[in-house]
């Protein structure tokens, strides 16, 4: 896959989880600067951890154009809300797709920079969710991460899925459609059958 495949699945991830954020601020009835605020937060939430971690550039002060995007998403937001709600749980279909396409985009990345997979299907996990975790938080929304549907697990089996293939195969672009199908399905599925893994509970 090209260099400029990526950037433009990398904007992609970046611009719908900054839409999800003008979201939550629409749902809040902030003003514009907090749309900026939760677009910034969530859409680039997830990558800049990912870089701090792997000790790489932060990738939108390398690229100015990332909070671009996430400014084009606040503007839309700020027009579009009322529309996007009438899409039905706009919200968490959303954050499917950011999901899906983040979560191949981490695990690339540190793939890319020389490090092992074990680092790699982390970063894939925690780029594809941090955003949105620190969003709700933030809101004061319920998590996602606090719920019994599958979440985290998503992000997981999506970025397993891309590095395995891609270590094992060596094809990119068919690496990077399993790993963000895989991650979609199983989020999709959450949402809408409810799907859930065993949870714990206590022999006492």
């Amino acid at each position: 896959m090209t260099t400029q495949i990526w950037q433009y699945l990398d904007f992609l991830g970046v611009a719908i989880f900054a839409i999800t954020g003008g979201l939550v601020a629409a749902r809040l009835r902030q003003d514009f600067i907090a749309f900026l605020f939760f677009s910034v937060v969530t859409g680039m939430g997830g990558g800049t951890l990912r870089d701090l971690i792997l000790d790489a550039p932060v990738f939108w002060v390398v690229n100015g154009d990332y909070l671009l995007v996430c400014a084009a998403a606040a503007v839309f937001m700020w027009f579009c809300a009322e529309w996007v709600e009438q899409w039905g749980q706009p919200l968490r279909w959303l954050d499917a797709l950011g999901i899906s396409a983040y979560t191949v985009m981490g695990a690339a990345k540190a793939l890319d920079l020389g490090h092992p997979s074990t680092v790699a299907v982390l970063m894939g996990l925690s780029s594809a969710t941090f955003g949105g975790i620190t969003r709700d938080v933030i809101a004061g929304e319920p998590s996602a991460l606090l719920q019994r549907e599958i979440y985290l697990a998503a992000a997981f089996t999506g970025a397993l899925i891309y590095v395995v293939l891609e270590i094992y195969t060596s094809q990119t672009l068919v690496a990077a459609i399993c790993g963000s199908l895989g991650a979609f399905i199983l989020r999709a599925g959450a949402i809408a059958y409810g799907w859930t893994l065993p949870s714990y509970k206590s022999k006492n």
